[in-house]
């Protein structure tokens, strides 16, 4: 298996595997059941979830098994976020069908549902592994308490303009969130309670829609990725402009970072995923194959290799 798993997925009902280091797609998976609206790899980089519409589709990463191995029903709607608890025990979904899932990896079956208000477009697991954190198309940003299996807060950022994107810092010290009006909230968290959100910055990236907010895991830079075919990195001190990265020729839909903070991978209606050096602003490898645009991507480049990693 690979050490580094980077995965791209299209409007093209395919998914590529690439070396990342090269730029070779290694793998194709056939997608044909709908499209792809955002993939996440588990930790120890055994299986790829595929979140479409309106199922979830496990795949093994390290083989070239090109059936699913398992499938995920439940929802009704276009599945937005997938995400796995740090020991890879459970998932977690959210939907345009209102809800939030809770999936058992190792019993079959939904094991929990939330229900929202309106359409679920982000859903990300706090680092405490204990809450989950929701935006919704009708505005709303919610925190749930798995342990008090209820919603622990609400907050409405900027009336009813829907929530596309909701980033946590590994520190648990901010939360980002960015709306289809093209804002950026930053809120800090008092002593990683949720419960209160202290408003930071409001933040106007991009001349046209914020797509993706993602803070890097050192906790140095915001990403914000736009629909003006731009990426940017402010820094998260002042959040202050540091770099603009321009390369992408239309809508920039998604991006992750390297787990050292080092680089940035991003993926755009223009088939192409980058691969950027975060220090130079530079692009230093293009993933070229997809024959329409990219909707969402993946990457694990953690050390897997150790008990401690």
């Amino acid at each position: 298996m690979p050490s580094v798993i980077l995965a791209t997925a299209s409007y093209d009902h395919t998914i590529r595997l690439w070396e990342a280091p090269s730029g070779i797609c290694y793998r194709t998976i056939q997608y044909a059941d709908s499209h792809i609206n955002k993939l996440e790899i588990t930790p120890d980089k055994h299986y790829l979830a595929a979140a479409g519409n309106p199922h979830i589709r496990l795949f093994e990463a390290g083989t070239n098994n090109a059936a699913p191995v398992i499938s995920f029903d439940g929802h009704k709607g276009n599945v937005n976020a997938v995400g796995f608890q740090r020991d890879g025990k459970w998932m977690f979904s959210g939907s345009d069908d209102g809800s939030i899932k809770i999936w058992d990896l190792r019993a079959a079956g939904c094991q929990r549902v939330y229900e929202c208000s309106g359409g679920v477009n982000t859903v990300i697991l706090h680092p405490n592994q204990a809450e989950l954190i929701s935006g919704d198309q009708h505005g709303n940003i919610r925190v749930w308490d798995l342990t008090a299996n209820a919603c622990s807060k609400e907050l409405v950022p900027e009336g009813d303009s829907g929530i596309k994107s909701i980033t946590i810092a590994n520190d648990a010290s901010l939360l980002a969130a960015s709306n289809l009006k093209g804002k950026v909230y930053v809120w800090k968290l008092q002593d990683e309670d949720t419960s209160k959100l202290e408003p930071l910055h409001k933040i106007d990236p991009h001349s046209r829609y914020v797509l993706k907010c993602l803070f890097s895991p050192d906790g140095q830079y915001l990403a914000t990725a736009g629909a003006d075919h731009h990426v940017k990195l402010w820094n998260t001190r002042k959040f202050t402009l540091a770099k603009t990265l321009t390369g992408h020729q239309r809508w920039v839909w998604d991006c992750v970072f390297s787990v050292d903070s080092n680089f940035l991978v991003t993926g755009s209606s223009d088939q192409v995923a980058r691969l950027w050096n975060v220090e130079k602003g530079e692009t230093i490898r293009q993933y070229t194959g997809h024959h329409k645009g990219i909707s969402c991507l993946a990457l694990n480049d953690l050390d897997t290799s150790s008990p401690s990693s």
